[in-house]
């Protein structure tokens, strides 16, 4: 089973209306360039004093030496513009920037300045990457925090067919899940997504090897529309496809699933089977 990254909902959409539809968040340093002759320069191994540059959670972490005579560090965007600047005060040894979820990705340039001269320079690649690793149902993973999430009663969404989406971001740059979509052969397509289809949030921030669970906003496994696929007892099955639209890669993934109805005719006994395709 294949994912792409990017991929158009169009595309997809029409596929399923014919056909019924980690970690590294450590060191990122690479080779770095030199200064100024006779002066430090920078490598993988953390000499001269910049050691290697780590993205911990939406921030962009500088480490210096502890000899490091340094004034002044800039971190310079991949189009070569100035994203900020920090000074380091005296036997200082870390300075950080504020990256976000706006940011550009890329490769960075960290240079660092004594005065107006500059004595050593690294760069690193912040590029987040958004897997998509399993989609399920209340019904079937009563152990999920639910109540944190919705605050119903069991009843409530067993009936009502929340889904959750779990996502890993593999990359090395902060990612922000901005809309999730069900489309296919789910019993509510109609109603997908309601708002950006997340519940209660406008965005859920990925870090770099984290993962974590998005949580509907609709209903989409819930009461059969018209243009949903229905349970029934004799048993129904098809194909649905599921995206993640993220705001920094500006990209959408989709990936695919296989679903069986069987069991009943009513959804809120109708037993539901989701399988990679």
């Amino acid at each position: 089973m294949t994912q792409h990254n990017v991929l158009s909902r169009r595309t997809a959409l029409r596929t399923v209306a014919g056909a019924a539809l980690v970690s590294v968040a450590g060191c990122l340093n690479k080779d770095g360039g030199s200064g100024t002759p006779g002066e430090y320069s920078t490598s993988p191994g953390g000499q001269g004093p910049l050691e290697p540059v780590a993205v911990e959670g939406t921030t962009l972490v500088v480490e210096l030496s502890a000899d490091a005579d340094v004034s002044q560090v800039n971190l310079i965007q991949p189009n070569g513009e100035l994203f900020g600047q920090r000074d380091v005060a005296a036997g200082a040894q870390q300075v950080s920037f504020e990256i976000g979820t706006a940011y550009a990705p890329g490769e960075y340039r960290v240079v660092a300045l004594k005065g107006e001269e500059t004595i050593a320079e690294s760069s690193t690649e912040i590029q987040p990457e958004i897997q998509m690793q399993d989609v399920g149902l209340f019904r079937n993973n009563p152990d999920k925090p639910w109540d944190e999430v919705y605050g119903d009663t069991e009843t409530d969404r067993l009936k009502n067919g929340e889904a959750f989406v779990t996502v890993t971001n593999t990359g090395t740059g902060p990612e922000a899940i901005v809309e999730l979509v069900f489309a296919g052969d789910v019993p509510n397509p109609i109603e997908n997504p309601q708002g950006n289809g997340m519940y209660d949030t406008e965005q859920v921030i990925v870090d770099p090897g984290e993962t974590t669970d998005l949580f509907s906003n609709s209903f989409p496994f819930g009461s059969e529309s018209e243009k949903g696929m229905g349970c029934s007892s004799e048993g129904n099955s098809g194909q649905f496809t599921v995206f993640v639209e993220t705001r920094v890669g500006g990209d959408e993934v989709a990936k695919l699933f296989d679903v069986q109805y069987s069991g009943s005719d009513e959804m809120s006994d109708c037993e539901i089977t989701i399988t990679e395709t």
